[in-house]
């Protein structure tokens, strides 16, 4: 069979006919639905941040609902699942960290009989791999358009995880700093900072739980029975990242509440300590205050011994309530 020339539209990562669980040919977008009609075939097409003439093609071919292209143009959407008619449209949030910092993109996916497009917006890997694993297992391929759509979803969320351990790395750091000195700016910025990506990354996460409900539970147009329980396994991926989100927030506020307790507890060590030592040079200060007056009639103001009996009287007090504050453990 002639293959014909993928399009030249950078926007299309891939466009390609499926038949009976193999790659059948590499079809332009503009002749994808005459492939998506044959009997036994399906098409599956990539697109990387199209223009509304791509997204418009896609649906004269297809039959999209315009609200759903809609949305697939504008992104900015919160993980959902519809249905309009006999099609399926998707909305997943993708993420990865850029320098330590969360960042967040969209995958938009659009399913019905003989197709399935994705669309990738902002920060979202490339679907080469999940295209790759999907056509070494034709077997699992030949489910048609139900498993494809697993298969993206299954890598949407597996992708959370490494973001996730590189995040719960840091974590362990600044939990680890904290421990030993109160936090600077520099770290509180970065609790903050960390706090906010993990709740991005949960606003992320945790609509999926019910898009997985939906699509293995309900009967779905394009959802085989067959292919539900795989969405099942998707659904536990879900609930472990948000385990796991949860379980890096508490670490977080833990450590920062219990090194505000330990900064607290030093400062009240060195409050001690400032207040026993000012009580010690109390007494020199008021002896030498009290001799400081220079009246004419003083007692002991001419005595031969009274400069070295002062002296003495001082350092007794002095002693003794060192060893006190010694002993309550101010000192």
């Amino acid at each position: 069979m002639t293959t014909p020339a993928p399009s030249a539209n950078p926007a299309v990562v891939a466009s390609v006919a499926y038949c009976n669980g193999c790659r059948v040919a590499d079809v332009p977008v503009a002749e994808a639905g005459a492939w998506a009609a044959r009997e036994g075939h399906f098409v599956w097409i990539g697109l990387h941040e199209p223009d509304e003439a791509l997204l418009m093609e896609v649906k004269r071919q297809f039959g999209l609902h315009e609200l759903a292209v809609e949305d697939a143009l504008h992104a900015h959407q919160r993980p959902k699942v519809e249905i309009y008619g006999n099609s399926l449209f998707m909305v997943l949030r993708t993420a990865r960290l850029e320098k330590e910092a969360l960042v967040l993109g969209e995958t938009h996916v659009f399913a019905g009989q003989g197709y399935v497009v994705t669309v990738r917006h902002g920060a979202s890997s490339s679907y080469s791999p999940v295209r790759a694993r999907c056509e070494s297992s034709p077997q699992l391929l030949k489910h048609g358009e139900d498993f494809v759509v697993y298969a993206v979803m299954d890598y949407v969320v597996d992708c959370y995880f490494p973001a996730l351990d590189q995040m719960g790395g840091v974590v362990e750091e600044l939990e680890a700093l904290l421990m030993t000195r109160p936090p600077g700016m520099a770290e509180i910025e970065r609790i903050h900072q960390l706090r906010h990506d993990l709740e991005r990354l949960r606003r992320a996460a945790s609509p999926l739980l019910e898009v997985c409900s939906r699509l293995e539970r309900f009967d779905l147009p394009m959802i085989d029975a067959d292919i539900r329980p795989y969405y099942r396994d998707v659904q536990d991926h879900v609930i472990r990242v948000n385990e796991q989100i949860g379980s890096l927030r508490e670490v977080l506020s833990f450590a920062f509440e219990t090194s505000m307790i330990l900064a607290a507890a030093r400062q009240n060590d060195v409050t001690r300590k400032l207040a026993a030592w000012a009580a010690i040079l109390a007494v020199p200060t008021a002896i030498a205050g009290l001799y400081g007056m220079n009246f004419e009639h003083m007692p002991e103001l001419h005595w031969r011994y009274g400069y070295p009996a002062v002296l003495a009287v001082i350092a007794v007090v002095c002693g003794a309530l060192f060893v006190r504050f010694r002993r309550t453990g101010w000192l």
